[in-house]
């Protein structure tokens, strides 16, 4: 595999388009995205530059949430992942054991909580979304975010009968580049978008459309925040995401 380093001018490039996307949402104002992709990636594997290449794609055109979860099993290659957590390697491992599938990989990309595909083969992510959104399975649920005095508040739309949901918060960093001095990436400098660092449940939705009040000040403590309505099956392993929306409080680090 190519090994590929960020020339200044591609970093600066991309750095601008960042401080433009944050300057987009600082209103803590929300549009209803095409689907979410949730990479599971590492620094550590040769086989994900690719794939997180075309996830700064993804984030930087905004139609899709995006969220890199980077995953701490493949620090026994000679380099610890820098934005690991042993949380996200759970997460993966539970979408793992809700798909029925024997192993987890890098690079994977989930889709909507539904589907796992290469995250590296944009045919194939890029198809699963199209596909899922044309057969009722895309975000099917409005979620939108406001910034109220100092409240953050999350207001749901309505849902199938029976219907239910977690209200699940994802939060994440904004770009970072990271060299990588040993593994199988040494020497390499990659920037990281949108990496996970907490994911927290906030409460429960049934199927109604409901109002959730979060407190502007926790929201501004993190560079980002998703919402996220995802519903578990019997063994309270993550299942399909029904609505996202993106959050950022107009005194988030990153805006300032």
């Amino acid at each position: 595999m190519k090994r590929e380093k960020l020339t200044k001018l591609a970093a600066f490039a991309l750095v601008a388009i960042g401080f433009a996307l944050t300057a987009d949402m600082t209103s803590a104002e929300s549009r209803k995205p095409l689907g979410v992709v949730e990479l599971f990636t590492s620094q550590g594997c040769n086989s994900c530059p690719p794939a997180d290449a075309l996830f700064s794609e993804m984030v930087r055109k905004g139609e899709v949430v995006a969220l890199a979860y980077h995953v701490d099993y493949w620090d026994y290659l000679g380099w610890r992942d820098t934005l690991a957590k042993p949380e996200n390697t759970q997460r993966q491992r539970d979408y793992g054991r809700a798909f029925g599938i024997r192993s987890v990989y890098t690079p994977q990309a989930v889709i909507n909580g539904r589907v796992h595909v290469n995250g590296a083969k944009k045919w194939a992510v890029k198809g699963t979304l199209e596909t899922l959104l044309n057969s009722g399975k895309g975000m099917s649920v409005d979620l939108k975010a406001t910034a109220q005095g100092e409240s953050i508040v999350i207001q749901t739309g309505k849902g199938p009968a029976n219907s239910k949901a977690h209200l699940v918060l994802v939060y994440f960093d904004g770009a970072k580049p990271v060299t990588i001095e040993r593994g199988e990436n040494s020497g390499t400098t990659i920037t990281y978008w949108n990496a996970v660092s907490e994911v927290q449940t906030a409460g429960m939705w049934h199927g109604e459309a409901a109002r959730f009040e979060l407190p502007a000040s926790e929201i501004a403590k993190k560079e980002g925040c998703v919402a996220l309505l995802q519903a578990v099956n019997k063994d309270g392993l993550p299942g399909p995401i029904l609505g996202a929306t993106v959050i950022r409080s107009p005194e988030s680090p990153s805006t300032k």
